[in-house]
Formats: structure tokens, sequence, C-alpha cells
């Protein structure tokens, strides 16, 4: 009889099993693509607020449980990490971390105007971080829609590790 993990054996489920198991591939771009965003040119918290910014817009327990708890893990007040929804108007927040939780609401969330990341946002995005610096951001907003489908569609098990997190 196979071990279940603790989320099966309190009946969280995702709807899929593992993918890796079908797409051992995945592995070859998924880990790059960690290691660009971890390459500490960002740190990683901008990074971990800009994850959970975009969990949030997207409806997904699983990567706002999870940036909550890397959040946590690094040392983050509770203030910092409940703010980041109404980022706009809470004093938490550095410059560069207001400008990279703009972009990355810009990226994910449609415009009626068209342009999504317009020039002065650019601007004020290069005011802060430099061209590795802006790169990183944008592989952290990629590593978000890299991810987006499975979390959605296959919906891992929220506050579970990676290859704990599939249970179907």
């Amino acid at each position: 009889m196979p071990a279940h993990t603790q989320a099966e054996q309190e009946g969280r489920r995702s709807r899929m099993p593992e993918p890796v198991q079908f797409l051992p591939e995945m592995v070859e771009i998924a880990g790059p693509l960690h290691k660009v965003i971890q390459n500490g040119v960002v740190p990683r918290v901008t990074v971990s607020l800009m994850h959970l910014r975009a969990g949030q817009i997207l409806g997904s327990t699983y990567f706002t449980i999870r940036e909550t708890a890397n959040l946590r893990e690094m040392g983050e007040p509770e203030e910092r990490i409940t703010a980041v929804a109404t980022w706009q108007d809470a004093a938490y927040y550095s410059d560069a971390e207001r400008v990279a939780l703009e972009l990355v609401e810009a990226v994910l969330t449609p415009s009626p105007s068209g342009e999504r990341v317009p020039d002065e946002l650019h601007a004020k995005a290069a005011e802060h971080y430099d061209d590795r610096a802006l790169w990183t951001l944008i592989m952290a907003i990629a590593h978000i829609g890299f991810f987006t489908p499975a979390a959605l569609i296959a919906k891992p098990i929220p506050g579970m590790p990676p290859g704990q997190n599939y249970s179907a």
C-alpha cells in the first residue's frame, strides 16, 4: 500500500498527479528559471512580494500560501505580508519594492487603454533597477507565468513543498 502524504491524510488533494512523472523535461526548464530569479541581483523578499501579489491577482491559493510562508521564513513582518494586496497605500514598502509590485500588476492586469506597461512605468522601474535587475524582475514575472496554468488547472496542494504538492 502506498504511503499517503500528510495532505492526503487531511483530505486535501490536487486535481492532477505530479507533472514531472509525465514531463521530466520540466525540470530542465524550471530549475534554471529558479536559478535566474535567485541570482541575488533582486532581493529574495522583493521576488516573493511580487509572487504573492501575482497569486492574489490570479486567485491562486497555492501561490499565495507558498509566498506567505516564504516571506515568514525570511522574517518579514506580518504587516508587510498582509498589506501586499493594498501596497499602493501601505507604508511598508520601499520605492523599489513598490515599482516591482506595480510591474507585476501591470503585466497581469488587463488594461482598457491597451498597453499594460507604459513607458512611464518602465522609466520608473529603471530609476530603481539596472538592466540586469530589470531582467531579473521580468523573469520573476515569467516564473509565475510559467507555473500559472499548473497552479490554476492542476491545483497543487497549498502549503505542501514541491514533490509533495500533488496527490491525484
